[in-house]
């Protein structure tokens, strides 16, 4: 579910495709998208042993520990595109502003936490031209976790 008004239109990010745009202002700290609907959740290796399930992986995101959503329908919250300087935090399937963002902004977050570990996107960073390497379950938790923390700390000073 995505709590502010916004839209899809074609991303400023080379080779992205579209993006997701907010049509109003979110401030930092605010909730962009929350988990719904979620029907189920697949191991990673119960996936990669099913033909059915591992043609859809292209439309997975880890949720949590060894566990991913497949969305081959394709809803709109998959048009969130990645960025290693993001201004959305994905935390725990939860995407969080990072900074108060303007209507017209492009929403992005670190794909990292939504790979396997150590699984590499099949596409690099436009910007910096880096591989996009799945985190480790406890690196991702740690690092979203004190970000998120920091985050709502400032926002509350």
């Amino acid at each position: 579910m995505i709590l502010p008004r916004y839209h899809i239109a074609a991303s400023a990010i080379h080779g992205a495709g579209n993006g997701l745009f907010l049509d109003e202002t979110v401030a930092a700290g605010r909730i962009i998208t929350a988990p719904d609907g979620i029907e189920q959740t697949f191991r990673h290796a119960d996936i990669m042993a099913s033909p059915e399930l591992s043609a859809q992986f292209h439309a997975s995101a880890r949720w949590f520990e060894d566990r991913y959503t497949l969305s081959p329908d394709w809803p709109d919250e998959c048009y969130i595109n990645h960025s290693f300087t993001p201004n959305g935090l994905w935390h725990l399937g939860f995407v969080f502003a990072l900074a108060e963002l303007p209507a017209g902004s492009e929403i992005t977050v670190d794909y990292r936490h939504l790979l396997p570990p150590g699984q590499a996107e099949d596409f690099v960073d436009s910007v910096t031209g880096e591989t996009i390497t799945g985190l480790s379950w406890q690196e991702s938790l740690a690092s979203s976790t004190r970000a998120l923390a920091e985050l709502l700390a400032a926002a509350h000073r």
